[in-house]
């Protein structure tokens, strides 16, 4: 969940490193450091606790080099602190290595080959760098042959994304990885490592992926890949669309809401990337065959991504008619596999597309030639190169750790899938469904959401400002909205929030009700409106605050959000809106920062 960027070759090294560290604060903002070398015999290490902010303050006008490397971190191995920020280093200070994810044996190596040696600070990640410079020194070896001797000693169920330096060769970056995600970036003149290749879209567009298990060695005018064995590898770059300016703020206090106020545009774009004219979906027609062909559909994600899930299963059921979908959290499925069918179909849903527990899922699915689908929001990501088939969110790059547009766009995604899936199978249900004009309804919906944002705010101070517990609660679909809601609500405003099947309440949840507690009720599907309603009522009686969001036709005098009517199975697009906006007012209204809740990174690659 750390955040790693590298360049060689470039005088502007310093602010191209912070850059890139900008862009990947996302991945973790506990600590950030940079070394860069001029190669002329000076050298520069700063880290500093907390924000990349705290960073940049410490760099002076003499901290400048032709090369270097960077690193933001969400910590795994010892608290946040400058001893433990990153590049770790050797010793002797000759090698800097930052390091993206989790070592599993890194204290039985130290045992073993480094009982001699003052460590400076609690991480698995000196370990590393200390064992390159003892092979090095000790059994004079060269940098290459050193760094792949240890990483022959690393587990095979670590996690690890390196970049290494070496002082006696200072152009030159040393790169491997196993699970983590790491590309190489080609710019003119000079070249690039990084976590995602946004932290490099302001440089270049060109990209070189990186196996697991492969060492790649970087300088200014050359990338060389061998395997461990030293085979060399050819590989050709990738070019990526991306706008190096789509993540800029503008005239927005916080990136999520920008990035709620954005759902409308994303709706309409996923119109015209999957629908045609005609509202027919444009949808690979061997993914269909191979979904038609599938006896179960496996649906896999953690977090918002498993909720966006629970969604899309109820569509595919109904407008696919695939009763054999069902739905995993992704950390658990990789260890506690249940037993499959003998014809499944993965549907991997991740914003990032580098999930390290649904990467873990993906991994055994592709040894036993399963086919799979990624529906991510994130071009050329791990997730989609390695899955046979991928969906892309076209949303746009989301910045605050709180997901709220990837959201809604996988469940849009799903929808598009399911239609197509139907019409494939001749479903008279998926023929039916305009989903090009649901979806605009949609988009008109949100919009209209969005734009009386004002009162969302007032309802917060009067319901939200104080109280130390929340639960949302529903049915069916507004059930798997209430947990997303929920999500929301505790990871920004540290509020302890849960969603609640409406009718378990009285199962036991009921218990923890007290004066004031909000209940917020999601209610638009006409099957169930009125049992939540009386559900509802029996929090109320308890001396519950109770909240309501309700769509038009059902909706009462005294309900609290009102929204506009659109297709039942669509409903989770528009009542998730205000749940995210009750989730951004709450986190705003205790003076927090909403983008980047405490604890918390965006793209988690550690499992």
């Amino acid at each position: 969940m750390c955040g790693i960027v590298g360049i060689t070759g470039s005088d502007r090294s310093v602010e191209i490193l912070l850059n890139g560290l900008k862009s990947l604060e996302y991945r973790g903002y506990d600590s950030a450091g940079i070394y860069v070398n001029d190669q002329a015999g000076h050298d520069y290490l700063v880290k500093r606790p907390g924000r990349i902010s705290n960073l940049e303050s410490a760099l002076t006008p003499d901290v400048h080099g032709l090369a270097g490397i960077g690193h933001t971190r969400w910590a795994t191995h010892g608290e946040p602190s400058e001893a433990n920020a990153h590049p770790q280093y050797s010793t002797d200070e000759r090698f800097y290595l930052v390091h993206n994810g989790v070592i599993e044996n890194y204290k039985q190596l130290k045992e073993e080959y480094l009982s001699d040696v003052d460590f400076k600070s609690q991480t698995d990640t000196e370990v590393i760098v200390q064992l390159v410079d003892k092979f090095v020194v000790e059994y004079e070896m060269d940098t290459k042959a050193a760094l792949v001797k240890v990483l022959r000693l690393i587990s095979d169920d670590s996690a690890y994304a390196f970049v290494l330096i070496d002082k006696q060769e200072p152009d030159t970056l040393f790169v491997a990885k196993n699970k983590s995600p790491l590309l190489v970036g080609l710019a003119d003149g000079y070249n690039m490592v990084g976590s995602d290749a946004f932290s490099m879209i302001k440089e270049t567009n060109q990209f070189m992926e990186i196996d697991d298990h492969e060492l790649v060695i970087v300088k200014p005018d050359n990338v060389a890949i061998q395997d461990f064995d030293g085979n060399e590898k050819n590989r050709k770059p990738f070019t990526v669309d991306m706008d190096a300016n789509a993540a800029d703020k503008g005239a927005y206090p916080f990136y999520m809401l920008k990035e709620i106020d954005e759902q409308p545009a994303v709706m309409r774009r996923l119109v015209s990337e999957y629908l045609d004219a005609d509202g027919q979906p444009m949808v690979e027609e061997q993914m269909l065959a191979d979904i038609a062909d599938a006896d179960h559909i496996y649906i896999i994600g953690a977090g918002t991504s498993y909720h966006a899930g629970l969604v899309g299963a109820r569509m595919f059921e109904k407008f696919a008619k695939t009763p054999t979908t069902t739905v995993h959290v992704s950390s658990e499925f990789a260890y506690e596999q249940p037993l499959l069918s003998a014809k499944p179909f993965f549907i991997f849903l991740s914003q990032s597309g580098e999930t390290a527990d649904s990467r873990e899922v993906l991994v055994n699915v592709n040894k036993n030639h399963w086919p799979s689908l990624t529906i991510t929001n994130v071009d050329k990501s791990t997730l989609s190169r390695e899955a046979t088939y991928t969906m892309l969110l076209f949303a746009g790059p989301e910045i605050a750790v709180a997901s709220t547009k990837a959201y809604t766009a996988q469940i849009a995604v799903e929808a598009v899938l399911a239609k197509a899936l139907g019409e494939y199978l001749k479903s008279e249900d998926a023929k039916d469904f305009d989903l090009k004009h649901e979806l605009a309804t949609v988009a008109n919906g949100m919009q209209a959401i969005t734009d009386s944002k004002d009162k969302l705010e007032e309802i917060v101070s009067h319901y939200l400002s104080k109280p130390r517990n929340a639960f949302y609660i529903g049915r069916g679909v507004d059930w798997a909205v209430s947990l997303e809601a929920a999500l929301k609500l505790k990871e920004i405003s540290y509020v302890q929030a849960e969603g609640f099947a409406s009718g378990e309440l009285k199962h036991g949840t009921i218990a923890l009700i007290e004066k004031g507690t909000p209940v917020i009720g999601i209610i638009t599907q006409d099957r169930t409106a009125g049992l939540t309603r009386s559900n509802l009522e029996e929090t109320q009686a308890r001396g519950a605050s109770i909240l309501t969001i309700v769509s038009r036709h059902l909706a009462k005098e005294d309900d609290t959000v009102i929204l506009p009517d659109v297709n039942p199975y669509l409903t989770p697009l528009l009542s998730v809106v205000p749940a995210q906006l009750l989730a951004y007012y709450t986190s705003l209204g205790k003076g927090l920062d909403v983008d980047k809740p405490r604890n918390l990174a965006k793209s988690v690659t550690v499992q």
